[in-house]
């Protein structure tokens, strides 16, 4: 039988464990290189963190508003404020185009009658009238619109006194295009009528600008000042003379305030009855302004500077407060009991001019 050559078995494990090492040498020198290689290893190095670029947020779009209403409007027409000398003698109505004015001022006169300055700007009515003449307290009034004033007649100092004030005047006795008497609407001299567009093309260049706010206007109804802080109301009844009673109730429906002369509904010859979206009040001296008319009777001026009460009416709520005027060419201001700015609603405003001694303002 063959013999068979056996290792003992502590040689075999020296012969293995030789060959594991001599392994593991080989695949260590694998991995690392060669002890002579010298090339540096880049050191590893973490991606930049790029952080996301701030964007601000868009500004809030911000509509523009007609500047006597603060209605919202998809563009403010460039076009100046104008004034109109409205009639509002019985004789006189029922009148045309007041209820496309954005703010009429309503003053006492000779006799007790009552007339208007009918300021017009975001809306172009095809016509106004009747049209009559300026008065010694129209200056306060439309100056700080900085536009155009239109009237028939006045006495001379009067007129002069608007162009002091620094208004554009158009003037049918000087001969201003626009003007016209209207058939069958009464005789002279209640039958004056004018064309407001044709009053805004003879507009000069240093009275063609859009006129400033006259009044502080809320951004929506339910913010105005008497929405929000007045008293609830119905009527506004105004004592101006033993002639100019008008009076003014709230119409949920409309959302307006409707006019009447003393009882009887304030109507338009176009069917429309007269209305606003706010009724404000302010108690002025009036004073003899030391002048006659034609028939011999004394002029009253209402004085329009300094300050004194005010109430304001809006959405069937009404508001007391004071009112404050610098000066001639000063806008008029409103403040509440404790001081701060009384606003109005968005919409048409009709202004009370109240005599302080002879005059009155009821609320209910």
């Amino acid at each position: 039988m063959p013999s068979v050559l056996t290792v003992p078995s502590a040689r075999r494990r020296s012969t293995a464990i030789v060959a594991l090492a001599t392994g593991a040498a080989l695949l260590l020198g694998a991995c690392s290189g060669s002890p002579t290689d010298r090339t540096p290893v880049p050191p590893v190095t973490q991606a930049p963190v790029i952080e996301a670029a701030k964007v601000a947020p868009p500004a809030p779009v911000v509509p523009p508003r007609w500047p006597l209403t603060g209605v919202v409007a998809a563009e403010v027409a460039v076009r100046p404020a104008l004034a109109i000398k409205v009639e509002n003698s019985g004789e006189a109505r029922p009148q045309t185009g007041l209820d496309q004015a954005d703010l009429v001022w309503e003053q006492v006169v000779e006799g007790g009658i009552s007339r208007f300055v009918a300021v017009y700007q975001s809306q172009v009515p095809a016509e106004v009238g009747p049209i009559r003449s300026v008065r010694p307290m129209d200056p306060a009034i439309a100056a700080p619109l900085h536009g155009l004033i239109a009237f028939s007649g006045g006495q001379p100092q009067f007129v002069q006194d608007l162009k002091n004030a620094g208004l554009q005047i158009i003037s049918m006795d000087a001969g201003a295009d626009g003007f016209y008497r209207k058939k069958g609407v009464g005789p002279a001299p209640h039958n004056v009528y004018g064309v407001p567009q044709t009053f805004w093309d003879q507009a000069d260049g240093e009275h063609a600008a859009v006129p400033p706010a006259q009044f502080v206007m809320a951004k929506a109804p339910e913010k105005a000042t008497a929405a929000v802080a007045g008293g609830p109301s119905s009527t506004v009844a105004v004592h101006l003379s033993g002639y100019a009673r008008p009076t003014w109730t709230w119409d949920a429906g409309s959302a307006t305030w409707l006019r009447a002369e003393g009882s009887a509904p304030a109507m338009l010859r176009s069917g429309a009855r007269i209305a606003a979206t706010n009724v404000v009040t302010l108690k002025v001296q009036v004073v003899n302004s030391g002048t006659t008319d034609p028939a011999g009777n004394p002029v009253p001026e209402t004085v329009l500077e300094g300050s004194g009460e005010a109430t304001v009416s809006s959405g069937g709520k009404t508001v007391t407060g004071t009112w404050t005027k610098a000066g001639t060419d000063a806008v008029l201001t409103l403040a509440t009991a404790d001081g701060a700015v009384l606003t109005l609603a968005p919409g048409i405003t009709w202004v009370e001019l109240v005599p302080v001694d002879s005059g009155s303002v009821t609320i209910s």
